[in-house]
Protein backbone atom coordinates (compact mmCIF):
# COMPACT_ATOMS: atom_id res chain seq x y z
CA UNK A 1 0.00 0.00 0.00
CA UNK A 2 2.82 2.34 0.83
CA UNK A 3 4.41 1.90 -2.39
CA UNK A 4 1.14 1.92 -4.28
CA UNK A 5 0.70 5.78 -2.78
CA UNK A 6 4.41 6.97 -2.85
CA UNK A 7 4.25 5.75 -6.60
CA UNK A 8 1.40 8.57 -7.48
CA UNK A 9 2.23 12.09 -8.56
CA UNK A 10 1.21 14.88 -5.88
CA UNK A 11 -1.81 15.91 -7.14
CA UNK A 12 -3.20 12.22 -8.00
CA UNK A 13 -2.65 12.02 -4.04
CA UNK A 14 -4.28 15.15 -3.33
CA UNK A 15 -7.49 13.63 -5.44
CA UNK A 16 -7.59 10.83 -3.37
CA UNK A 17 -7.33 12.70 -0.06
CA UNK A 18 -10.22 15.20 -1.33
CA UNK A 19 -12.25 12.27 -2.65
CA UNK A 20 -12.25 10.44 0.99
CA UNK A 21 -12.88 14.05 2.85
CA UNK A 22 -16.26 14.46 0.58
CA UNK A 23 -16.79 10.50 0.59
CA UNK A 24 -16.90 10.86 4.90
CA UNK A 25 -19.19 14.13 4.68
CA UNK A 26 -21.34 12.67 2.27
CA UNK A 27 -21.57 9.43 4.54
CA UNK A 28 -22.37 11.27 7.43
CA UNK A 29 -24.82 13.23 6.23
CA UNK A 30 -26.88 10.36 4.26
CA UNK A 31 -26.82 8.23 7.60
CA UNK A 32 -27.35 11.70 9.86
CA UNK A 33 -30.91 11.83 7.28
CA UNK A 34 -31.50 8.08 8.06
CA UNK A 35 -32.16 8.24 11.59
CA UNK A 36 -33.25 12.03 11.66
CA UNK A 37 -30.39 13.79 13.13
CA UNK A 38 -30.34 16.36 9.96
CA UNK A 39 -33.13 17.71 10.51
CA UNK A 40 -34.01 16.37 6.78
CA UNK A 41 -36.12 19.57 5.56
CA UNK A 42 -37.05 17.90 2.51
CA UNK A 43 -39.57 15.66 4.32
CA UNK A 44 -40.54 17.35 7.86
CA UNK A 45 -40.37 20.84 7.75
CA UNK A 46 -42.99 22.32 9.21
CA UNK A 47 -43.41 26.03 8.69
CA UNK A 48 -46.26 28.63 9.65
CA UNK A 49 -47.14 30.27 5.99
CA UNK A 50 -48.43 33.11 7.80
CA UNK A 51 -45.14 34.23 9.61
CA UNK A 52 -43.99 37.67 8.24
CA UNK A 53 -40.24 38.77 9.06
CA UNK A 54 -39.59 42.23 8.10
CA UNK A 55 -42.48 42.49 5.15
CA UNK A 56 -40.95 39.30 3.49
CA UNK A 57 -43.65 36.57 2.92
CA UNK A 58 -42.62 33.11 3.93
CA UNK A 59 -44.83 31.23 1.83
CA UNK A 60 -42.19 29.59 -0.16
CA UNK A 61 -39.93 29.18 3.17
CA UNK A 62 -40.23 25.16 2.68
CA UNK A 63 -39.38 25.16 -0.49
CA UNK A 64 -36.48 27.14 -0.47
CA UNK A 65 -35.25 25.20 2.59
CA UNK A 66 -35.70 21.79 0.35
CA UNK A 67 -34.19 23.08 -2.16
CA UNK A 68 -31.18 23.95 0.11
CA UNK A 69 -30.89 20.69 1.33
CA UNK A 70 -31.53 19.36 -2.30
CA UNK A 71 -28.33 21.58 -3.53
CA UNK A 72 -26.30 20.02 -0.45
CA UNK A 73 -26.67 16.94 -1.11
CA UNK A 74 -25.96 17.24 -4.98
CA UNK A 75 -22.94 19.15 -4.65
CA UNK A 76 -21.80 16.55 -2.20
CA UNK A 77 -22.28 13.81 -4.83
CA UNK A 78 -21.03 15.81 -7.26
CA UNK A 79 -17.69 16.14 -5.81
CA UNK A 80 -17.03 12.87 -4.40
CA UNK A 81 -17.66 11.34 -7.87
CA UNK A 82 -15.80 13.99 -9.29
CA UNK A 83 -12.76 13.49 -6.67
CA UNK A 84 -12.89 9.97 -7.09
CA UNK A 85 -12.96 9.39 -10.30
CA UNK A 86 -10.07 11.96 -11.11
CA UNK A 87 -7.69 9.96 -9.07
CA UNK A 88 -8.60 7.01 -10.47
CA UNK A 89 -8.24 7.86 -13.97
CA UNK A 90 -4.95 9.48 -13.65
CA UNK A 91 -3.52 6.59 -11.19
CA UNK A 92 -4.35 4.63 -14.32
CA UNK A 93 -2.08 7.07 -16.31
CA UNK A 94 -4.56 8.91 -18.29
CA UNK A 95 -4.09 12.05 -19.14
CA UNK A 96 -5.17 15.37 -17.34
CA UNK A 97 -7.65 16.50 -19.79
CA UNK A 98 -9.36 13.04 -20.57
CA UNK A 99 -9.43 12.03 -16.90
CA UNK A 100 -10.84 15.64 -15.54
CA UNK A 101 -13.73 15.47 -18.52
CA UNK A 102 -14.41 12.29 -17.88
CA UNK A 103 -14.60 13.24 -13.87
CA UNK A 104 -17.09 15.96 -14.71
CA UNK A 105 -19.26 13.44 -16.49
CA UNK A 106 -19.34 11.27 -13.50
CA UNK A 107 -19.85 14.04 -11.32
CA UNK A 108 -22.85 15.17 -13.13
CA UNK A 109 -24.34 11.90 -13.23
CA UNK A 110 -23.87 11.84 -9.11
CA UNK A 111 -25.73 15.16 -8.97
CA UNK A 112 -28.50 14.03 -11.52
CA UNK A 113 -29.08 11.16 -9.66
CA UNK A 114 -29.15 12.51 -5.96
CA UNK A 115 -31.68 15.15 -7.08
CA UNK A 116 -34.06 12.91 -8.36
CA UNK A 117 -33.36 10.62 -5.68
CA UNK A 118 -34.51 12.93 -3.62
CA UNK A 119 -37.29 14.45 -5.32
CA UNK A 120 -38.72 11.04 -5.64
CA UNK A 121 -38.31 10.13 -1.69
CA UNK A 122 -40.16 14.21 -1.33
CA UNK A 123 -43.15 12.99 -3.91
CA UNK A 124 -43.35 9.66 -1.67
CA UNK A 125 -43.76 11.22 1.49
CA UNK A 126 -46.01 13.80 0.15
CA UNK A 127 -48.41 10.77 -1.08
CA UNK A 128 -48.59 9.25 2.47
CA UNK A 129 -49.88 12.94 3.55
CA UNK A 130 -53.36 12.50 5.49
CA UNK A 131 -56.49 14.35 3.45
CA UNK A 132 -57.31 17.43 5.77
CA UNK A 133 -61.15 17.04 4.20
CA UNK A 134 -60.91 13.65 6.50
CA UNK A 135 -61.56 15.98 9.64
CA UNK A 136 -64.20 17.76 8.80
CA UNK A 137 -67.22 17.86 11.45
CA UNK A 138 -64.34 16.37 13.98
CA UNK A 139 -63.58 18.00 17.44
CA UNK A 140 -60.17 19.30 18.26
CA UNK A 141 -58.27 21.30 21.01
CA UNK A 142 -57.23 24.89 20.10
CA UNK A 143 -53.01 24.21 20.34
CA UNK A 144 -51.96 28.07 19.42
CA UNK A 145 -54.23 30.71 20.19
CA UNK A 146 -56.64 31.54 16.82
CA UNK A 147 -56.86 35.15 16.87
CA UNK A 148 -59.65 37.01 15.74
CA UNK A 149 -58.14 38.31 12.68
CA UNK A 150 -55.98 35.45 11.29
CA UNK A 151 -54.57 31.90 12.65
CA UNK A 152 -53.74 29.52 15.20
CA UNK A 153 -53.45 25.63 15.37
CA UNK A 154 -55.69 22.88 16.27
CA UNK A 155 -55.00 19.12 17.00
CA UNK A 156 -57.46 16.90 15.91
CA UNK A 157 -57.64 13.55 13.77
CA UNK A 158 -56.59 13.97 10.80
CA UNK A 159 -57.25 10.48 8.47
CA UNK A 160 -56.89 9.01 12.11
CA UNK A 161 -54.05 10.39 13.28
CA UNK A 162 -53.67 13.13 15.47
CA UNK A 163 -51.97 16.44 13.81
CA UNK A 164 -51.29 19.75 14.52
CA UNK A 165 -53.36 21.71 11.71
CA UNK A 166 -53.99 25.61 10.45
CA UNK A 167 -57.33 27.13 11.82
CA UNK A 168 -59.27 30.27 11.84
CA UNK A 169 -62.19 31.24 13.78
CA UNK A 170 -65.61 31.44 12.03
CA UNK A 171 -66.96 33.85 13.74
CA UNK A 172 -63.92 36.34 13.22
CA UNK A 173 -63.50 36.26 17.54
CA UNK A 174 -60.54 34.88 19.23
CA UNK A 175 -60.17 31.75 21.05
CA UNK A 176 -57.69 31.04 23.26
CA UNK A 177 -55.32 27.80 23.69
CA UNK A 178 -57.39 24.72 25.58
CA UNK A 179 -60.65 25.49 24.04
CA UNK A 180 -62.56 22.71 22.18
CA UNK A 181 -63.69 23.16 19.04
CA UNK A 182 -65.68 21.74 16.08
CA UNK A 183 -64.29 21.68 12.69
CA UNK A 184 -66.85 23.03 9.92
CA UNK A 185 -64.71 23.46 7.12
CA UNK A 186 -61.76 23.70 4.78
CA UNK A 187 -60.87 27.13 3.74
CA UNK A 188 -57.92 25.72 1.51
CA UNK A 189 -55.80 22.19 1.57
CA UNK A 190 -53.63 23.36 4.64
CA UNK A 191 -56.25 25.86 6.40
CA UNK A 192 -59.59 24.97 8.45
CA UNK A 193 -62.12 26.84 9.91
CA UNK A 194 -63.06 26.06 13.16
CA UNK A 195 -66.38 26.95 16.21
CA UNK A 196 -65.74 26.74 19.67
CA UNK A 197 -68.12 24.00 21.60
CA UNK A 198 -69.68 25.77 24.11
Amino acid sequence: MGEWWNSLESMTKVFYTMATFFSAIFLWQFISSLIGLAGDSDLDMDVDADLDIDGMDMDGLEAVASFRMLSLRAILAFCTLFCWATAMYRGSGMVWTRALLLATLWGLAGWVLVAVLVWLIRKLAETGNPRLATCVGAEGTVYLDIPAEGAGEVRTLVSGVVSRIKACSAGATAIPSGQRVTIIRMLDPTTVEVQPIE
